[in-house]
């Protein structure tokens, strides 16, 4: 028989708002580092949740598509003070990387001159050196053994060759296969939490998750693409919903989603990446910067209202949905298998798009290379803070551009 889990005193989405918005000001460094931000002002100084309990919604947010980060902050706000309060992390923790990105997608426009195409550049060599740190990363934890290994590198493979949106989904459906047989040591704890509501309201999300995927993709194909904001609900939505693992994994997504069909230059793209290093708060922000670049009637603020609501949705579907039943999911060993398998392949996913589109759009020559070099020491070894290597980018690519 389970236990449950002991009474706590209830929040006021007030407060939940101004806690996240202290930490969306302050977290830089990305997912991980946002992790260690939540455990530190969320458990250890305002206790709102235990350690065990704190360790379950962090392994129910890795254990599911979408913004793992963001994600856990959604679910500490629904557990501290409702869904108003969810809401209320979600908004604080978001608006401020938002509205800086925003600013930045304006801006870009207007930058023009050797100076500007420099310090472009430089933000483009900080999204080399942050996923290349990003792999390495995930790569030591979520490979930990030879068949795991193998899987990343059949993945990285599949979609260097093939390419495509649905090569990168038969991907993770292998690393999800070789993970059901090969995973067997894989566990996830699922006791404890009570959300606060029960298992209908989690169905009937997990249902609305399920019918906005199919909707929007039925509306956007009979549209034709006539009807714009639509298409790009569509393909936030279906980034916000495939992407595993969070973070820096939701680049070879999005490039998918806005550069191949021309809606934004791949340079640009890249340009807005390296910006959102240098910002605090979620990854996913960097949706707010693309939906600004937006051709047309498409962008400015309705675009990037449009693009940060589609891509953050699904993983709150989700993650509200599967929170009352995961204890019993979590308890099956073939679930924990085939997630870490599926992690696996999302290592691979990442390392195809380290070489395409970051490393043939960034690297020019060896002085890229050598600027990329330094600012990945920076992060793996000296382990300093994202905004200190955008700073060097920028700086020694304004160097370079005045020799």
């Amino acid at each position: 028989m389970h236990k449950e889990p002991p009474h706590r005193s209830q929040g006021s989405p007030a407060e939940v708002f101004k806690a996240f918005l202290r930490l969306g000001l302050t977290s830089f460094g990305g997912p991980i580092a946002h992790l260690g931000y939540f455990r530190r002002e969320l458990v250890e100084a305002r206790k709102w949740v235990t350690e065990g309990e704190y360790a379950q919604l962090l392994a129910l947010c890795q254990f599911l598509p979408g913004p793992a980060s963001s994600q856990l902050g959604f679910s500490l706000g629904l557990v501290r003070a409702g869904w108003a309060g969810a809401l209320a992390a979600f908004t604080a923790f978001t608006l401020p990387s938002a509205a800086l990105l925003v600013a930045f997608a304006t801006a870009l426009p207007h930058l023009a001159g050797d100076t500007a195409s420099a310090a472009i550049h430089g933000l483009k060599l900080v999204a080399l050196a942050v996923v290349a740190h990003g792999v390495l990363g995930m790569a030591r934890r979520l490979c930990p053994d030879r068949p795991r290994a193998a899987v990343a590198a059949v993945a990285t493979a599949m979609v260097l060759v093939g390419g495509t949106a649905w090569v990168q989904l038969l991907a993770v459906a292998f690393g999800a296969a070789v993970g059901l047989v090969a995973c067997t040591e894989a566990r996830v704890d699922g006791s404890g939490l009570s959300p606060g509501y029960g298992r209908r309201l989690g169905w009937t999300l997990l249902v609305v998750f399920a019918l906005l995927f199919a909707g929007l993709g039925l509306g956007a194909g009979l549209s034709g693409g006539d009807d714009g904001l639509l298409a790009v609900s569509e393909a936030f939505y279906r980034a916000g919903a495939l992407v595993f693992g969070g973070g820096h994994v939701v680049l070879p997504l999005l490039e998918e989603t806005v550069v191949d069909p021309g809606w934004i230059p791949q340079g640009d793209f890249l340009a807005g990446y390296g910006a959102a290093q240098a910002v605090p708060g979620p990854m996913f922000s960097f949706a707010a910067y693309l939906g600004t670049r937006l051709p047309g009637d498409d962008g400015g603020l309705l675009g990037a209202a449009v693009a940060v609501a589609s891509i953050f949705l699904p993983g709150f579907l989700l993650v509200g949905g599967i929170l009352p039943l995961w204890r019993s999911i979590a308890e099956r060993p073939l679930a924990a298998r085939a997630v870490a398998g599926i992690n696996a392949a999302v290592v691979g996913l990442l390392g195809a798009a380290l070489y395409d589109p970051v490393w043939t759009s960034a690297v020019r020559g060896p002085v890229d290379v050598a600027i990329a070099v330094v600012a990945f020491t920076l992060l793996a070894g000296w382990r300093v803070s994202a905004i200190v290597v955008v700073a060097w980018c920028v700086a020694a690519s304004l160097a370079a551009g005045m020799l």
